[in-house]
């Protein structure tokens, strides 16, 4: 596993590196006006091709380096890699040119889901509620359907929660850890392998983008971790019964439920949830928590404000890591945690808006 991360890590961070070098003329396509800009300067939006090509490589050696003793064949991998790169190239592709729709990147991410669970023969049929679970198991391909949705919607749950230097490749690094603990207390070590490798390159990644801020992972990096995190969580659960399905939710409940109370807020407010706006979590923390930075210019006090705001959010998502994988197989408790961060969520949400944040979470 360590020779694993290691190889991701370097080809992740030497390719994040020279597109860090070489791909700069693209980010003058990201106007100074979008709502979702708190950075001064034109950053490369492409951490996302690196880590693809870390992971990638790392996949490739855990099928061809038998003393890794993965067991990990290289024909499934590299059909998963088939499988997902549609999906990934549509990121990559609206970061650079910035003109794919959010209706065709949710086609492709849909797309490449279905793909994945068709190939690897991956279905969601447990879901801890016994009538659900059994209109899944008569209809022959609701399960497969199922599967392809939730693996199809978390690569934008990831780019929703991706605002600030770090954010989301942390909370990426702590999902899959995670997944990787429970994969190998079951035995299951091509499922660690196959996140592990997503960590070590997330790490290549993030030596370039936190703190310094010099490359971001673009709506590409977003779909590499929210694909491959969502076929991890599907493919655990799915062979592994001891494990409970709301073991992956709980663990994912800060980006999905950052997306549904986002989409939730727009409908409410006669707005289209496609519509991109300044009213996240993690852009109220950042306007009303995080102090005013004291730098010599405008470009150092924003990227100390931007790196201030992140530890934030990771501690935030600590509060469902780490009941996720000490409750990995009670689905009742999971459950209840699911709801103590709803409500936590929706309180400190409006808390903030209200204007009524303690004094001790302003530093």
């Amino acid at each position: 596993m360590i020779a694993l991360i290691i190889l991701s890590f370097f080809v992740s961070a030497i390719a994040v590196q020279l597109f860090m070098r070489r791909a700069r003329r693209h980010a003058r396509r990201y106007g100074a006006d979008m709502p979702q800009r708190f950075h001064k300067g034109h950053v490369p939006r492409l951490g996302g091709a690196g880590i693809m090509l870390g992971m990638s490589a790392a996949w490739l050696g855990a099928g061809l380096i038998e003393p890794l003793n993965i067991a990990w064949p290289l024909k499934s991998s590299m059909l998963t890699l088939l499988c997902i790169l549609p999906a990934v190239l549509g990121g990559i592709v609206e970061d650079v040119t910035q003109q794919v729709k959010v209706r065709y990147r949710l086609g492709l991410t849909i797309g490449s889901a279905l793909l994945v669970c068709w190939v690897q023969g991956l279905g969601v049929a447990r879901t801890g509620f016994e009538t659900l679970d059994g209109w899944l198991a008569m209809l022959p391909y609701a399960s497969l359907v199922f599967a392809a949705l939730a693996i199809g919607g978390l690569p934008h749950a990831f780019n929703i929660i991706d605002g600030y230097n770090g954010l989301a490749g942390t909370v990426a690094v702590l999902v899959c850890l995670a997944i990787s603990h429970v994969a190998l207390q079951l035995g299951d070590r091509q499922l660690a392998a196959m996140v592990i490798c997503l960590v070590g390159a997330t790490f290549g990644f993030l030596v370039w983008n936190y703190p310094r801020g010099k490359i971001f992972a673009g709506d590409g990096g977003a779909y590499v971790w929210g694909m491959v995190i969502a076929v991890a969580c599907v493919t655990l659960v799915q062979r592994h019964r001891v494990v409970s399905p709301w073991f992956p939710m709980l663990l994912l409940i800060y980006p999905v439920w950052e997306t549904l109370f986002s989409i939730y807020r727009k409908l409410a407010r006669g707005q289209s949830p496609g519509t991109a706006d300044a009213l996240h979590f993690h852009q109220l923390i950042f306007r009303r928590i995080v102090r005013v930075a004291f730098a010599d210019d405008e470009a150092r006090q924003l990227l100390a404000r931007n790196n201030r705001t992140s530890p934030y959010l990771w501690m935030f998502a600590a509060l469902s890591v780490v009941p996720a994988v000490l409750f990995w197989n009670n689905t009742f408790v999971l459950m209840l945690f699911c709801l103590l961060f709803v409500t936590t969520y929706v309180g400190a949400y409006l808390m903030i808006v209200r204007f009524k944040v303690p004094r001790w979470l302003r530093p």
